[in-house]
């Protein structure tokens, strides 16, 4: 599929009515989706063929284009049941398959890196202070192959050096600095800036040592 073909797709797809502020709701946009996961399998291969797993899925946007990329398997994961409610509109209406799964990032209790590739746009934590590390987290224990996902540009350093230091990242790439009309925001004045990032979770048996 061709990434114009995906990002017209992918805009399509229904969004929140009425975003919940207290869990940073924002729509991920095609724009940006579109590329996150284009690059994701035509730089790196982690989506075709690959189980992925959207964490914080929202209205499925990232899920969605891993499937639209001949994923193996999606599953979404958010604790709004809205949210899972208009990403499941949103497979039927794609006519595409992806699992959904309501829980709390924080109390996922998978066991081992069971699934290949996470992708995720999280909390930036403005409203719950670490809230994207607790995403970045989880995630890197649970992907074998990559986490791609996207945070404020302030919060750089801290977010390569956490990720490195203390989530069991072997690698913490920066791909993207995405720029500032890209916006998260209902309101058309606020600007936020941010990054796409691509980790590689160390091999299971190097985080044991």
């Amino acid at each position: 599929m061709k990434l114009k073909q995906l990002e017209s797709l992918l805009g399509n797809l229904q969004q929140f009515d009425n975003p919940k502020i207290e869990l940073e709701q924002y729509p991920t946009g095609a724009h940006i989706a579109s590329r996150m996961l284009y690059t994701a399998e035509n730089s790196f291969g982690d989506v075709s063929n690959k189980v992925v797993a959207d964490f914080g899925c929202g209205c499925g946007t990232l899920g969605l284009a891993a499937t639209l990329l001949d994923a193996e398997h999606v599953i979404g994961l958010d604790v709004d049941d809205e949210s899972l409610e208009i990403a499941s509109i949103n497979a039927e209406d794609l006519e595409v398959e992806m699992g959904l799964i309501q829980c709390e990032i924080k109390n996922l209790r998978w066991q081992g890196q069971i699934v290949d590739t996470v992708v995720m746009n999280p909390p930036f934590g403005t409203r719950k202070k670490g809230a994207d590390m607790e995403f970045l987290s989880t995630a890197l224990k649970v992907a074998s192959q990559a986490v791609y996902s996207l945070h404020k540009t302030t919060t750089r350093e801290h977010i390569k050096r956490a990720a490195l230091r203390d989530y069991g990242a072997s690698s913490a790439e920066l791909r993207y600095d995405l720029p500032k009309q890209y916006k998260f925001h209902k309101k058309k004045d606020v600007d936020i800036a941010v990054d796409l990032w691509r980790f590689v979770p160390k091999p299971k048996h190097e985080s044991s040592s």
